[in-house]
């Protein structure tokens, strides 16, 4: 980890999606359990089997949740952005981590701590029904993930992937340009395909004119042409 100058968790909580509305004895009450945690690219934050005594917030940077299997392949759970919690059922499940997490980019994110959570959990119920709405969409998209897997081919899944980094304001555009959030393997294990597959498949892409790849920036010549792919 990064040692670097402290920062202001109180000011950094109240711009946390999952704590809006809260009084500021409440997230003072919750800033006292709560520690940063600076990590560089590539430092691994839990190992699958840690003990979990809370939960993590991504303040800025990228963080992967992924698996080894016994044959040593990488499988990439989700691949998390600014703004985004995790561990919670985890910690509520009151077990070990099932995946290990490591930072794609360099990231800072903040700690919470169980003993916080379950007191302030207590006093607010409000509190209570957003993290249960955050765990329900986790749960959602990750039921989504297997209806793609089962369902949907691997370009249908790459096409699928590529419109959901588009911003919706952008959907009826041309010339539109954007970046993988991650790298090719990682989003490639996220999407349930070999990195040759998916490059296979972005060659593909472009030999049709829906793409065009410039290392990790796509240009997306006609948004509504691409979308037309997607599958619903």
């Amino acid at each position: 980890m990064n040692a670097n100058h402290p920062i202001n968790i109180e000011a950094l909580l109240t711009h946390i999606p999952l704590f809006n509305g809260l009084a500021p004895e409440e997230i003072a009450r919750i800033a006292h359990g709560t520690r940063e945690i600076h990590a560089s690219k590539g430092d691994i934050l839990f190992h699958r089997g840690d003990s979990c005594n809370g939960f993590h917030l991504l303040v800025y940077g990228q963080v992967k949740l992924a698996f080894t299997s016994q044959q040593g392949n990488e499988k990439v759970v989700e691949i998390l952005t600014q703004g985004q919690s995790f561990g919670e059922a985890i910690m509520f499940m009151e077990k070990p981590y099932i995946v290990f997490a490591q930072a794609l980019t360099d990231s800072l994110l903040l700690h919470v701590s169980k003993h916080a959570v379950f007191d302030e959990l207590a006093r607010d119920h409000n509190l209570c029904r957003k993290m249960l709405a955050g765990m329900a969409m986790r749960l959602h998209q990750l039921m989504t993930d297997v209806e793609g897997y089962s369902l949907h081919s691997g370009t249908q899944r790459v096409i699928s992937f590529i419109m959901h980094e588009v911003p919706v304001s952008q959907h009826g555009d041309d010339n539109v340009v954007l970046e993988l959030p991650a790298s090719k393997g990682a989003i490639a294990s996220r999407l349930n395909l070999t990195q040759e597959h998916f490059s296979r498949i972005l060659h593909d892409l472009s030999s049709l004119g829906l793409i065009v790849v410039e290392g990790k920036r796509i240009c997306i010549p006609s948004v509504p042409k691409l979308k037309r792919h997607q599958p619903e």
